[in-house]
């Protein structure tokens, strides 16, 4: 399974637990097997931390007024950035990759504001993550 339908089927996930309160079932197609469940697993049981970012970066908005869809977006994005041991992959993407991937997700998926808004705040969290780093 390519990388973007994994990380596709795990904004899905993200987002049904976030509606339903439910996990997702073990037998599907995309379901945990392997390494492929670690990364909608450690969005929804790091869901705080991930909010708590997110609400200290989307200036003006609290992570409960962020529609369900965006915030799953966001969510899946940030455990590819923050923790890239997650992500079912051999090597990990640049976080920009991260950030373009959630914002065409956010085309695909959202409403006309959002793909703004998701690289808006992802890229708020980018930017903070490297200078804490002492990265440029």
């Amino acid at each position: 399974m390519r990388r973007s339908d994994q990380r596709r089927a795990a904004v899905v996930a993200v987002y049904q637990h976030d509606l339903t309160g439910r996990r997702w079932p073990r037998r599907s197609g995309w379901a945990p097997r392997r390494s492929r469940g670690r990364w909608q697993t450690r969005a929804v049981d790091r869901a705080a931390e991930l909010d708590a970012i997110i609400d200290a970066h989307a200036h003006g908005w609290s992570v409960q007024r962020i529609q369900p869809l965006e915030r799953s977006i966001m969510r899946v994005a940030l455990v590819e950035m923050l923790h890239p041991d997650a992500v079912p992959a051999e090597e990990p993407i640049p976080a920009e990759g991260a950030i373009e991937e959630a914002v065409e997700s956010a085309k695909t998926f959202c409403g006309s504001d959002a793909p703004g808004f998701v690289n808006g705040v992802l890229a708020a969290v980018l930017r903070e993550v490297r200078e804490n780093a002492g990265i440029s």
